[in-house]
């Protein structure tokens, strides 16, 4: 069996989440998993298609071949059977919200890089302020923390940028 992880981008419309999964059917393949998004009037996602050795060229293909407009990324990955992995770290769920301002991202990925945390998943909005008249940011992340770090330390630093941001921050194990 062959992996393969798409990355689509294109002009959003309807439909293109069916005309994608018939190709993928199609073609021999199974869409096992994705993230899927409409950002300023675009179609964002990625996919993770499993399909035959034999067939993953033609799945590939027919994706391509969706639509003229969509570009479609495909490369070959690797399915991890999460029962036979070592464990590597364990999850935890990063929560904030507070007023938008350039950075913030930068800054919490800044602080979990420097305690060598993967972020495994991230989705973050702004919306408008209910009594301010600004923009409030708010964002979650999961993360995978080392199994050696002492999260007393990274729960600190991060409690620390909060209070500098003024953003309201919540760490929970996932």
């Amino acid at each position: 069996m062959t992996t393969l992880v798409l990355t689509v981008i294109g002009d959003d419309r309807a439909g293109l989440v069916s005309a994608l999964s018939e190709a993928v059917a199609a073609a021999g393949g199974n869409w096992e998993q994705s993230h899927l998004a409409e950002l300023a009037g675009k179609f964002a996602g990625i996919i993770l298609v499993t399909a035959p050795a034999d067939k993953a060229g033609a799945v590939a293909d027919r994706l391509r071949a969706v639509d003229g407009a969509l570009e479609v990324v495909v490369q070959e990955g690797e399915v991890q059977d999460v029962g036979a992995q070592p464990s590597v770290g364990r999850e935890l769920v990063v929560e904030l919200v507070g007023n938008d301002s350039p950075g913030i991202v930068r800054e919490i990925s800044g602080v979990l890089h420097r305690h060598d945390v993967s972020i495994g998943g991230m989705t973050s909005d702004t919306r408008d302020a209910p009594m301010s008249g600004g923009r409030l940011f708010e964002a979650r992340i999961t993360a995978v923390v080392p199994d050696q770090l002492d999260t007393a330390d990274l729960r600190a630093d991060l409690e620390k940028l909060a209070g500098e941001l003024l953003v309201d921050l919540e760490l929970a194990d996932a």
